[in-house]
C-alpha cells in the first residue's frame, strides 16, 4: 500500500534533491505515486524557486495539496527564462497537469486563402499547415466566421471555389454562376484581365482596404445607372451589399488596430471566461470564448499570464497584445520577450487604459461577462445554483419555474413589460411573455402601476389554468427588477388576490448601480446583500439582465412598427442627400443600422459627430 498523502513527506521529498538542483533557469515536474505528472512550472533560478514549496506558510491549499501527492521531483534546465516559458507552455498543453492552470483548446484556427499556384486563383477556407502557395488571410474565429465570410466574398468578387481538377473539367458554368457568386472562369465567361482585376480587389479588401473597394463600387453602380444601364447598376448594388454584410459581421473595425489580438478575462462565480478578438489589416476577424480550468484561489494576473503562455505556444502572435488587466512586471516583460520570440519580430503586450484601443478591450470584455454567463446557465452548475436560490429564499426545493419581470418605456410612450422563465434546463424561451400596458389611467412612467397591471393580468391566466387542473405555469419563485416601492406594489397585489405559495423577491441595484452590490427584498425579512464573487447572485443578475434585454427588445419592436417608416427618416439631421449617400454606401437601411462607427465616418457627407448620433440612435439601451 502507498502512504497516505502528507505534506511533511512530500516537502521532505523535495528538500532531500533541492542540493542537486542548479541555480541557473528551467523547468521543473511534480510526479505523483504513479508517475503521473501533478505540475508544470518554469524557474529563473530552479533552487530558489523549488525551495519555496517546502515551506507551508506561503503556500495555498491547493498547492499543500499538491506536495503532499508528490513522489518525485524532475528538472530541465535551459538557457534562459523565455526559454523555460515556453518549454512550460509546451508541456503543460501535452500533459494536463492536475494543479495547473490549463487552455483547454483543442480547434486550429481557419484561414481564407487566395491560392497563387494556378492562373485563375481559387478562394478557399484552409486549416493547418500553410505549405500551398498564396495569400493567406485571418486568422478568423471560427469555420462558420469563414464560411459566411466566404459566401459574402464569393457575391462580391465572383472569384471561383472549385477544386483545380473539377476547373479543368468543367465545359458549362456550374450553379454558383447562375446564382452569381462565380464569374466562370473555368468556360471563358469573363476575361483574364478582368479576373485578375477581382483577384487585386479581393486581396484588397482583406488586407483593410474596404472603404477605397466601396467607393469605387458606387461610382460604378451610378455610372451604370446614369447610362440606364440598371441591370449592370442592379449587380454593383448586390457586390456593395456583400461587403456590408462582411463588415458588419466583423462586428466593430478601428482604423487604430491594424494587427491584435484583444484579450479580455471576466471572472465570476470561481469561473472564468477569456475573450480573444482577432484583428487582421484593421479588420475583426471574428472571437473565441475560453474557459480555462483552473480553481477559485488564482486571480486574474495569473490566469491572464498562463492562458496568453499556453495560447500562442503554437501560433504566430500579433504586432500587438491587447489585455484587459495589467499583467504582473515579470510576467509582462517575460512574456514580451518570448511572444517576439516566438514571432521573429516585436511584440507588445498592453492594458489600454484610453482611446479606441480601451474601447476596444471593454467590448471584448463585455462579451466575455456574457459568455461567461451562458455557460454558468446552461452547464450542470444550474442545479447547484437553483438548490443555493433554494437556500438563499429558504424555499422549501430548488424551484422549477422563475418567473422574472420588468417593463420598458420612454416617458410613458410604446410601455411594455415583459415576463421570463428559467428553470432546471436553463432559459425557457417559448415561456416569455409580452405585455401591451393597457391602463388608460396610468400616468406616464409610473412604473408601480405598469407592474400591478402586468402582474394583475399574469395571474388571472394562471389562476384561471389552476383551477382547471393545470399548475404546470405556476412559478415558485417571482423575481422582479425594482426596490422596496415595487416589491410593496406586487405584494399587496398577491395579497389582494390571494396568492400563496409562491415566494417573491425584487432585486434593486446597490449604491451608484453598481453590479455586485444588489440590494434583496423579502417578506418578513431586512433587505440584504450577498458578497461580490457569490454564485448565486451572479445567477440572478443573469436573470434580472435577461429581463430586461427582453423587455427592451420588446419596447424597440412595438415602436419601429409603430413609426412605419424608413429607420433612417426618425434621425434628425438624415436628410434626403445624407440618406442616399448612407444607402449608397451600406446598400440598405438595415445594413446602416449594422454598421459600426467607423464605417459611418467613412461615408461621404457625413461628419464624426453625425456618425455618432446615428450609431447612438440604433444602439442605445432606451
Amino acid at each position: 500500500m502507498t502512504d497516505a498523502p502528507s505534506f511533511s513527506r512530500g516537502a521532505a521529498l523535495i528538500a532531500e534533491q533541492l542540493k542537486q538542483l542548479p541555480s541557473s533557469p528551467g523547468v521543473y515536474r511534480m510526479l505523483g505515486a504513479k508517475g503521473d505528472v501533478l505540475y508544470v512550472g518554469k524557474a529563473k533560478n530552479l533552487r530558489k524557486r523549488v525551495v519555496t514549496y517546502t515551506r507551508p506558510e506561503r503556500l495555498t491549499l491547493r498547492i499543500q495539496r499538491m506536495v503532499a501527492a508528490t513522489h518525485q521531483l524532475e528538472v530541465v534546465t535551459t538557457h534562459t527564462e523565455v526559454e523555460a516559458l515556453l518549454l512550460e507552455a509546451n508541456l503543460i498543453k501535452k500533459l494536463l497537469p492536475h494543479y495547473n492552470i490549463l487552455l483547454k483548446d483543442d480547434k486550429s484556427f481557419p484561414y481564407i486563402l487566395i491560392t497563387g499556384d494556378h492562373e485563375w486563383a481559387q478562394i478557399v477556407k484552409h486549416r493547418g499547415a500553410r505549405s500551398r502557395r498564396g495569400e493567406y488571410f485571418g486568422p478568423f474565429a471560427s469555420a462558420g466566421a469563414v464560411n459566411q465570410t466566404l459566401a459574402q466574398l464569393q457575391r462580391a468578387f465572383l472569384l471561383r471555389s472549385c477544386s483545380d481538377s473539377v476547373f479543368a473539367s468543367r465545359t458549362r458554368p456550374c450553379l454558383l454562376y447562375q446564382i452569381k457568386r462565380c464569374s466562370a472562369p473555368c468556360v471563358g465567361r469573363v476575361r483574364r484581365e478582368d479576373y485578375d482585376r477581382l483577384v487585386t480587389e479581393a486581396r484588397a479588401f482583406l488586407s483593410g482596404k474596404s472603404q477605397q473597394i466601396q467607393k469605387d463600387l458606387v461610382a460604378q453602380m451610378q455610372n451604370a445607372s446614369d447610362a440606364l444601364d440598371f441591370e449592370r447598376a442592379a449587380l454593383f448594388r448586390d457586390r456593395i451589399r456583400a461587403l456590408t454584410s462582411i463588415q458588419a459581421r466583423q462586428d466593430i473595425n478601428s482604423a487604430d488596430i491594424e494587427d491584435a489580438d484583444v484579450v479580455a478575462l471576466h471572472q465570476a462565480g470561481g469561473h472564468a471566461c477569456l475573450q480573444v478578438f482577432f484583428f487582421r489589416s484593421g479588420c475583426n476577424f471574428g472571437n473565441r470564448s475560453f474557459f480555462p480550468s483552473h480553481t477559485a484561489e488564482e486571480g486574474e494576473q495569473e490566469i491572464l499570464a498562463a492562458f496568453l503562455a499556453q495560447f500562442y505556444e503554437d501560433k504566430v502572435p500579433p504586432r500587438e497584445v491587447l489585455l484587459s488587466h495589467v499583467l504582473a512586471p515579470a510576467d509582462h516583460a517575460l512574456l514580451t520577450e518570448a511572444l517576439s520570440q516566438r514571432a521573429g519580430r516585436k511584440v507588445q503586450i498592453a492594458a489600454p487604459q484610453r482611446g479606441d484601443r480601451r474601447k476596444m478591450v471593454l467590448h471584448a470584455y463585455d462579451n466575455a461577462r456574457e459568455a461567461l454567463g451562458r455557460r454558468l446557465a446552461e452547464s450542470s452548475a444550474q442545479a447547484k445554483l437553483l438548490q443555493g436560490v433554494a437556500d438563499l429564499f429558504q424555499l422549501d426545493a430548488p424551484p422549477e419555474r422563475i418567473e422574472v419581470y420588468d417593463n420598458s418605456h420612454i416617458s410613458g410612450s410604446f410601455a411594455v413589460g415583459a415576463m421570463i422563465v428559467a428553470g432546471p434546463e436553463g432559459f425557457v424561451k417559448n415561456a416569455y411573455r409580452k405585455f401591451n400596458i393597457k391602463g388608460a389611467d396610468i400616468a406616464p412612467g409610473d412604473d408601480f402601476a405598469m407592474m400591478r397591471e402586468v402582474l394583475t393580468r399574469r395571474f388571472r391566466r394562471a389562476r384561471d389554468e389552476a383551477e382547471q387542473g393545470d399548475r404546470g405555469n405556476w412559478p415558485d419563485l417571482i423575481l422582479i427588477d425594482g426596490g422596496a416601492g415595487q416589491f410593496k406594489v406586487v405584494l399587496e397585489l398577491m395579497r389582494e388576490m390571494e396568492i400563496d405559495g409562491v415566494t417573491l423577491v425584487s432585486i434593486a441595484k446597490g449604491a451608484d448601480r453598481d453590479a455586485g452590490r444588489e440590494r434583496f427584498h423579502v417578506e418578513g425579512h431586512p433587505s440584504f446583500s450577498l458578497p461580490p464573487n457569490d454564485p448565486v447572485l451572479y445567477y440572478l443578475q443573469r436573470l434580472r439582465d435577461e429581463a430586461h434585454r427582453f423587455a427592451i427588445g420588446t419596447h424597440r419592436a412595438k415602436r419601429s412598427q409603430a413609426i412605419g417608416r424608413s429607420p433612417l427618416d426618425e434621425i434628425l439631421g438624415v436628410g434626403a442627400a445624407r440618406k442616399k449617400a448612407l444607402l449608397h454606401h451600406f446598400g440598405s437601411a438595415r445594413a446602416v443600422a449594422e454598421a459600426g462607427l467607423a464605417d459611418l465616418q467613412g461615408v461621404d457627407g457625413i461628419s464624426a459627430a453625425m456618425a455618432k448620433k446615428i450609431y447612438d440612435h440604433f444602439h442605445s439601451e432606451g
